[in-house]
């Protein structure tokens, strides 16, 4: 594939649609090449060149990320951590840090609102970016990459096309440095043989669920009668699916996309089947929790609860209070009374517990002054 290729739909951002006279749309999604290695690295540059993987030590640990090096043995994020080191006995395993990471996140962040308006933070190390309207986006691009790797030391792979999906998925059709410019005809002609597991959205279930149908491929997808998908999935998710594998998307660029909610879980490295130590470990989550809901100023009035079986069979439970909260013993109640209400009647494997329905107090106030009808 070549790594730039402009096409009639992406490239000079004066192109107007025929319809309504607007500019034709060009997304770019730009995805920090294994940055969370990458930034270990840079207090470790003994480890370049070598396999690493950061992970936890626990027997229940999963890959963050990989270095490349450490990718070339089969390794993959979210992979068993113990898998990983079968596969690559000789990798370095480092320990993550959070807070490091998302201070190079904001560095990061920073360079590209230094130059772009309408971003989309999707996670710590990818974004979406609007670049429609502009006369030169490829080369803006180019100076948003070259520049984070100046300021931070980091690099970045991009992906430029009409809409967020096909952006996506051409991100990281070339990394780690890859730079491709593709219209969505191309990426329906290009990926047509890949799995349909490389679209966004299509996870593992989806896709035995497709090879039961016999359709394996995305050209096999885009091409499957509508009628089978709907039979299958329901006429929503099938239209989805089907319009998906022809990598149509319209959802906007999203610039502020504000927390609605924060969660903190943990999994054992054994199966817990103890109420006591159990009831303990959720209510020193909620003691992180609130914590960190009083830091970013967040107060919520949803508190739920999450519990996962040693059989990976997930459970939740949830209640709408009154009024907002980020207070640890008004969440560690809760949590404790729905953890007993639910009454786990099996070895749990992960335990959790989550606040969610941020407003701000004056926001609350105002709403609850409004007349009802």
């Amino acid at each position: 594939m070549d790594s730039a290729v402009a096409s009639n739909q992406v490239g000079d951002g004066n192109q107007r649609g025929e319809a309504d006279g607007a500019p034709l749309r060009t997304i770019a999604h730009i995805d920090l090449d294994a940055f969370f290695v990458s930034v270990e690295l840079q207090r470790r540059p003994d480890l370049k060149g070598l396999p690493v993987i950061v992970s936890g030590s626990g027997p229940r640990s999963v890959v963050t990320t990989a270095s490349y090096e450490a990718r070339r043995h089969g390794v993959g994020s979210a992979m068993p951590a113990a898998k990983a080191l079968r596969l690559c006995p000789d990798a370095v395993v480092i320990e993550p840090d959070s807070h490091r990471y998302r201070e190079a996140s904001r560095a990061v962040m920073a360079v590209i609102h230094h130059q772009i308006d309408e971003v989309e933070q999707a996670g710590l190390d990818e974004a979406y970016i609007d670049l429609t309207g502009l006369s030169s986006p490829i080369a803006t691009m180019r100076t948003i990459v070259r520049e984070i790797e100046e300021q931070t030391g980091l690099h970045a792979s991009v992906g430029i096309g009409p809409n967020k999906l096909v952006a996506k998925v051409a991100s990281d059709a070339e990394k780690p440095r890859g730079f491709v410019v593709i219209s969505r005809e191309q990426a329906c002609e290009w990926f047509a043989d890949r799995p349909c597991g490389l679209i966004p959205g299509i996870g593992p279930k989806t896709v035995e669920r497709l090879r039961v149908l016999r359709i394996e491929s995305i050209a096999q997808l885009a091409g499957a009668d509508e009628q089978q998908l709907w039979e299958a999935f329901g006429e929503r998710q099938g239209s989805i699916l089907k319009s998906r594998a022809a990598f149509i998307d319209g959802s906007p660029v999203v610039s502020n996309r504000e927390a609605v909610s924060e969660s903190r879980e943990t999994t054992f490295d054994t199966d817990l089947s103890d109420r006591t130590e159990l009831l303990e470990r959720l209510a020193g989550l909620s003691a992180d929790l609130c914590s960190a809901l009083r830091r970013h100023g967040h107060q919520g009035r949803t508190i739920g609860i999450k519990i996962r079986y040693a059989n990976f069979e997930t459970h939740t439970r949830a209640r709408t209070l009154s009024a907002l909260t980020s207070d640890q013993a008004t969440v560690t109640r809760v949590a404790r009374e729905l953890f007993e209400e639910f009454d786990p009647q099996h070895p749990v494997r992960l335990i959790g517990v989550r606040v969610a329905g941020f407003q701000t107090p004056e926001a609350a106030s105002g709403q609850m002054s409004l007349p009802l009808s």
